[in-house]
């Protein structure tokens, strides 16, 4: 009898993975004319961080986050006390205002619509692109999110999150 030679054990080939197998079909979509207090209450309320933009039409008009927010605040620059309706510039605020004062605040650009904050391009993938392309795709954009699309329409999304929860399950 012939002893049979022990083969190595072959390392784990990657995964064939595609954006249409990690995305998330549940997208959340906002409308372009709702306000950014409108935007943040739908982005809590959801537990997510951004969301692509509709129009009255529902054709993708963007893609707005909480960065967007984050940065339309700091250059709006205006800022009111609730329920006071003054004014105050940022500068104004320096060492001035108690700590209470400071939590009462609100960003004046929370009445804006949406369509004055978001980022008008849009990056999309088709369902088949590799799990590797969505990667590069986002770091190569410096992008958190990929909006899946089949024969032209949004069927998913994938996000940074995602691809980072598809390698902690590679373990």
């Amino acid at each position: 009898m012939k002893k049979q030679k022990k083969r190595r054990p072959t390392p784990t080939a990657p995964t064939k993975s595609t954006a249409g197998d990690v995305m998330n079909t549940s997208v959340v979509t906002v409308q372009e004319d709702v306000t950014v207090r409108e935007l943040a209450a739908l982005l809590t309320e959801n537990e997510i961080t951004g969301a692509p933009v509709v129009n009255q039409r529902g054709r993708l008009v963007g893609v707005v986050s909480v960065t967007d927010i984050a940065q339309s605040a700091a250059e709006g620059g205006d800022f009111s006390p609730r329920g006071d309706g003054g004014l105050f510039r940022r500068h104004d605020l320096e060492g001035r205002a108690s700590r209470g004062e400071l939590r009462d605040l609100h960003v004046e650009t929370a009445g804006l619509p949406v369509r004055d904050i978001m980022t008008p391009t849009v990056f999309t993938v088709p369902e088949h692109t590799p799990v590797a392309k969505l990667a590069q795709t986002m770091i190569s954009g410096r992008i958190h999110r990929l909006l899946v699309t089949r024969h032209g329409r949004v069927v998913g999304i994938v996000t940074a999150l995602d691809l980072l929860k598809l390698l902690a399950d590679r373990k």
